[in-house]
């Protein structure tokens, strides 16, 4: 079994703990360290060998192919699991994005009403935006409407109707790139921030971990047969603990290490199948690596 990263402790000050990710703050700059802890229903679960270093690679490489929409905070990737940025002020706002209806027979979903008759996975004609609360670890991510993000003042209007055409923009070129490699990105979540006054994208964007993905070719007619479709996300492992009757209340259950291997391959093809490139893992000890990184980025 490869080595993985739960979580590292670095000389560079106070760590900050997300569900996924390690921060540490450097004045006007951050480090992030994307670790492979598997997070779902809330809940850190276990680790995958190499998610980090596959999803600083696709957020990275989204990153690139996304500037031209809306400033992003990345300087430079220091390690094939660390990141340096810009620091921004945090807007705690996840805006939410979806193509398509996750559960059938409904009308009403997220204070959004739905024609009659759409069926589970089916396309919507129009993505809709459903935001929530940020959540750190431990706790749970909460259901906003925009007009409460309004009311409540959680963000400035100009500033979260700037959002919402960020968002629309993003997932429009992220389904635009996702479909000419012969995926469908179905839903994802973008994080913004303010650095100087300007709205700038954070945090990760259409990886597998924010976003599900699911294969193109197989879609219609897995639709037509009622059955879920070929899913390149955590979806894969969700639906494994729900199997085990598992819906996320109470401690959940230990990741098997067999389930951790096929969700690392299914990580990895997502990876190769977007960029067209292979995906070679650093084997390293993680943290000597890091460190000599650090070093010869001079940031220790």
């Amino acid at each position: 079994m490869p080595l993985t990263i739960d979580s590292i402790d670095l000389p560079l000050g106070p760590k900050l703990q997300g569900k996924v990710r390690d921060f540490w703050d450097l004045g006007d700059r951050r480090l992030i360290l994307t670790t492979d802890r598997q997070s779902a229903f809330d809940k850190v679960l276990g680790t995958i060998p190499y998610k980090g270093q596959i999803l600083t690679a696709m957020t990275c490489w989204w990153f690139e192919h996304c500037s031209d929409i809306v400033p992003n905070h990345l300087i430079a990737q220091i390690d094939p699991n660390l990141i340096l940025v810009r620091r921004a002020k945090v807007w705690p706002v996840e805006m939410v994005i979806r193509g398509y209806i996750y559960a059938a027979g409904r009308r009403e979903i997220y204070g959004l009403n739905f024609p009659e008759g759409l069926k589970k996975n089916q396309r919507l004609d129009a993505p809709v935006i459903t935001p929530t609360s940020k959540a750190m670890a431990g706790d749970h991510d909460a259901q906003l409407s925009a007009a409460q993000i309004l009311e409540q003042g959680v963000v400035p209007e100009p500033t979260y109707r700037a959002m919402e055409a960020a968002t629309r923009a993003l997932f429009a070129r992220g389904r635009e790139l996702a479909a000419g490699r012969g995926l469908i990105l179905v839903d994802t979540k973008y994080e913004f921030g303010d650095i100087d006054g300007q709205l700038t994208l954070i945090d990760e964007i259409h990886t597998v971990d924010s976003s599900r993905y699911w294969l193109a070719d197989s879609y219609q007619a897995r639709l037509e047969a009622g059955e879920e479709p070929d899913t390149f996300d955590k979806e894969f492992l969700r639906r494994w603990y729900v199997a085990q009757g598992y819906r996320g209340d109470g401690p959940a259950p230990g990741l098997p290490p067999v389930l951790a291997e096929q969700m690392s391959g299914i990580y990895r093809q997502a990876l190769e199948r977007l960029t067209g490139t292979a995906f070679v893992p650093d084997m390293r000890e993680p943290r000597a690596r890091i460190m000599e990184n650090l070093r010869q980025a001079g940031l220790i």
